[in-house]
């Protein structure tokens, strides 16, 4: 082991000694040029501008592959081509974070609270997709995961999961013919494509797989069978199968010459289709700008207030109350009236974002000239009832003033209550400067009318003492008692001075002494005097308790007195 390493050693150092010799002896103009060539390969060339442009193409790829699922996956039905063409200008990690926040924020119907329900909504859908519509690729990929995803559940769904005998409707031939498994998704509306959209999804394969078609006589099985399947006419002898395969408007329908109807027009057929292709409009595009307008240049501001009063156990009267200060708008004068005009529009839409209600209409105040400015510190209220199904919904509210020409975008959520009948509920509590009834020709119409009550909330909740405190409320579904059918129950009235523990005002009520009251509504309206209450805040708490079913329900809210 020894000698080997000493004739390793020398070895290595007659190398290294014939190298010099070598380096030291005349070098030849050859072997100049050798080295010479050999010294410049080891120095690092500049980066042309293509190759420079693929390194940074690849450094980006490098760099968006965390990004990569969320851009083709979590968002590709739903993104535009604006957005993404954007996101993939992005460098750097946090510039896409933030880009994925914006991205969502945009899309936000209730930018108020934590929670983003587009957001949550979506992600829903992702996964029912997946649970619903994998075949041999995730449901997310089909035809059916992409339009549920974009556009949500269909209104109507008729389904042929196995095919078989189909009796064709009249647009599509009539007759009797067997169809691969095939099914129709109608929406009653879709934004940006209209009513009334019919899509057809077909299974030609077999295999689970349902692809969105054009061609109404795609899922029929016995197409290319002679003499099979006919239709009406192919049946009387006014038409021939051999037809379908000559027509021109991309379908094989065998309807001889009658012309199909407008919804089956194939210039309408290829425009549903292109238009169900595109990712959905970014419907609250100004959300941003309307959210830092409303709060940081409110140009004519305004106070929003939302009320729910069940109607039926399936509709709440949701009432919308907006306020707007008489300071705050710019009067017109003209033959000693000022007048000053605001347009209110509202828009209320579903989470998914389909249109559930709007409302338009001008609020005018008109004032003598002389007493504009003792009027500018009151205010004017307008108030719109809108029925609506218990769940969650989306309110915009635009207002302009008309001679100034400032305008306000407010957005909010409506959270409409569903009310279990085997539970102790209530309304809204209001707090109003006018509780009255109303003439029997105007229960249940106009303007603050609930019933056969006038109510007209206060939105800044500021009384003076010389005025009366109006309450409003009601509560539902006590148990009544077994042998009389009414309920059985208290509500107490409490009133107390915030920093103060003794309450200023608190008595109870026996449910049965509320006028009108029945085991499923006591509507409770009281009037209440403020002269004995010093100036200050004060908290309102409603305690109403079922005793039947040992059940209590602590409605609060707070007020000042001025």
């Amino acid at each position: 082991m020894k000698t080997k390493l000493v004739t390793t050693c020398v070895s290595v150092a007659t190398l290294s000694l014939m190298g010099i010799a070598i380096n030291a002896a005349p070098q030849s103009s050859k072997s100049k040029e050798a080295a010479a060539s050999s010294q410049r390969d080891t120095v690092a060339k500049p980066m042309t501008d293509k190759q420079r442009k693929k390194q940074e193409d690849k450094l980006r790829k490098e760099l968006e592959t965390p990004y990569r699922k969320w851009l083709n996956e979590d968002v590709g039905y739903i993104i535009t081509d604006e957005e993404r063409t954007a996101f993939k200008r992005l460098s750097t990690d946090d510039e896409r974070q933030q880009f994925i926040e914006q991205f969502w924020l945009r899309r936000d119907p209730t930018p108020d609270t934590e929670e983003n329900e587009f957001k949550e909504e979506h992600y829903r859908r992702i996964a029912y997709a997946n649970d619903h519509f994998a075949s041999g690729i995730p449901g997310w990929k089909t035809d059916r995961g992409r339009i549920y995803i974009t556009f949500g559940p269909p209104d109507e769904i008729e389904s042929h999961p196995a095919g078989g005998t189909y009796e064709r409707p009249y647009e599509e031939g009539g007759g009797t013919t067997s169809t691969y498994p095939f099914e129709k998704w109608r929406y009653r509306y879709i934004d940006g494509i209209g009513n009334d959209v019919n899509i057809e999804f077909v299974d030609t394969t077999m295999s689970g797989e349902y692809h969105m078609s054009m061609d109404p006589s795609e899922k029929d099985a016995l197409l290319y069978v002679p003499n099979a399947g006919l239709t009406m006419m192919e049946q009387m002898g006014l038409a021939s199968k051999t037809d379908r395969f000559n027509r021109t408007d991309g379908t094989h329908l065998g309807v001889g010459d009658q012309p199909l109807p407008n919804s089956m027009n194939e210039f309408e057929r290829l425009e549903q289709f292109a238009k169900l292709q595109k990712p959905p409009a970014v419907k609250y595009k100004d959300l941003e700008a309307a959210v830092s307008s409303s709060i940081r240049y409110n140009t004519l501001p305004f106070k929003v207030q939302a009320d729910y009063i069940k109607i039926t156990d399936a509709t709440v009267l949701t009432t919308v109350t907006i306020q707007f200060q008489l300071h705050d708008l710019q009067f017109q004068q003209k033959d000693n009236i000022a007048k000053a005009t605001v347009n209110i529009f509202g828009r209320v839409t579903s989470i998914a974002g389909r249109m559930i209600n709007t409302f338009e209409d001008p609020v005018t105040v008109e004032l003598p000239s002389d007493l504009l400015q003792k009027a500018l510190d009151s205010s004017r209220i307008y108030q719109k009832a809108i029925p609506l199904a218990p769940g969650m919904y989306r309110l915009n509210v635009v207002c302009k003033d008309i001679t100034g020409g400032n305008m306000t975008t407010y957005p909010m959520a409506l959270n409409v209550p569903h009310f279990d009948e085997e539970k102790l509920g209530s309304s809204s509590l209001i707090l109003a400067d006018l509780v009255e009834k109303v003439p029997t020709n105007s229960i249940g119409s106009g303007p603050f009318v609930i019933g056969d009550t006038k109510v007209r909330p206060r939105l800044n909740d500021t009384f003076n003492r010389n005025e009366k405190l109006g309450i409003y409320t009601q509560f539902y579904n006590f148990a009544p008692d077994e042998k009389t059918n009414k309920p059985n129950g208290t509500i107490q009235y409490q009133i107390t001075k915030n920093g103060v523990d003794k309450p200023v005002l608190d008595y109870v009520q026996e449910v049965t002494s509320v006028p009108g009251a029945t085991a499923q509504r006591v509507t409770v309206e009281q009037l209440l005097d403020l002269r004995s209450l010093d100036p200050g805040q004060y908290t309102l708490k409603i305690k109403a308790v079922d005793k039947n079913r040992n059940q209590e329900l602590t409605p609060t809210a707070n007020f000042t007195v001025k």
